[in-house]
């Protein structure tokens, strides 16, 4: 499976960005796809998942209610649109793919099998 994050950029506080992430590969279908973001000195930190097929949803507490996780079956495509941004939301955010989903530990960034390149999200105050 192949990622490719795009869509960050500069964003002034209370505005809006929508990253998209474009999978390929033959299994990409029974992928569950989740969207991680990274800043300076800071642990990898989950933001949302979506389930391939059932399009279940979750979400980080600090992001639930701004952020909305979705995907285009047809396009191979998740998408994070990112509403009433925070100078705290600004990180590299990663999308990462992951075969043998669990609820339980969706959250743990080494669990996730591939990862796209990372794309920049910049809030500022």
């Amino acid at each position: 499976v192949q990622l490719q994050a795009s869509g960050g950029g500069l964003v002034q506080a209370g505005g809006s960005l929508r990253l998209s992430c474009a999978a390929s590969g033959r299994t990409v279908g029974s992928y569950a796809l989740a969207w991680f973001r990274q800043d300076l000195g800071t642990e990898r930190e989950f933001v949302a998942a979506i389930t391939w097929g059932g399009g279940s949803t979750f979400y980080a507490d600090s992001v639930r209610g701004r952020f909305t996780v979705s995907r285009d079956n047809a396009k191979n495509t998740v998408y994070l649109q990112m509403n009433s941004l925070r100078p705290e939301d600004t990180a590299v955010y990663y999308c990462a793919a992951e075969n043998n989903f669990r609820v339980a530990t969706m959250k743990r960034a080494p669990l996730y099998d591939y990862w796209g390149q990372g794309t920049q999200v910049t809030v500022s105050s």
